[in-house]
């Protein structure tokens, strides 16, 4: 991860130092399917470079969290911000199945507000993986992947997220 941290964003660490949160749905309907896909650790398909993608938590269906990596190691889950944004990935395949599934979009609303709190991530910061190149921390180095996003978590479904989430993070400290 160091070395593609130096060469994505000129960083010489490995070590995250979280800003942003991400959140991602894994395009298919089990659990099992997206560990298999991060363990299988394969090089990017277009660099052939290690590592492959990884997300620091997966939600799954039942409301289950699971965590993969440690909250400080940078991994790869969204081009341009990985240096500094903690990956989420649902189970599921699209916003709209995961914003209405209620046990997994309470775990995730959880454990999203914790990470806000811990980290003291604004709620701004909280961002769909198709949202990445409007963030203010975006930064690839690598110029074809510069402008590379994806589909998943578009605005108006993150608009809604940010939404019960405020609510939720609002419930918990009244001011």
């Amino acid at each position: 991860m160091a070395r593609y941290a130096e060469k994505h964003y000129g960083i010489h660490s490995w070590r995250l130092h979280p800003k942003v949160i991400v959140e991602h749905y894994t395009a298919n309907n089990s659990f099992s399917a997206a560990w298999n896909s991060f363990a299988a650790n394969t090089p990017d398909p277009q660099l052939g470079e290690l590592p492959g993608t990884c997300a620091h938590f997966i939600v799954d269906r039942d409301g289950r969290i699971y965590q993969l990596v440690r909250l400080n190691v940078m991994c790869r889950h969204t081009v341009g911000l990985n240096y500094v944004a903690i990956g989420i990935e649902h189970v599921g395949t699209s916003d709209a199945e995961i914003l209405h599934d209620r046990a997994q979009i309470r775990a995730s609303l959880a454990l999203t507000a914790w990470l806000v709190d811990r980290f003291h991530i604004r709620i701004r910061n909280v961002i769909g993986h198709n949202e990445s190149l409007s963030s203010p921390y975006h930064k690839e180095l690598y110029a074809p992947w510069a402008r590379q996003t994806h589909a998943d978590w578009r605005h108006a479904d993150m608009q809604v997220y940010r939404r019960k989430l405020r609510r939720l993070v609002s419930k918990d400290n009244p001011s």
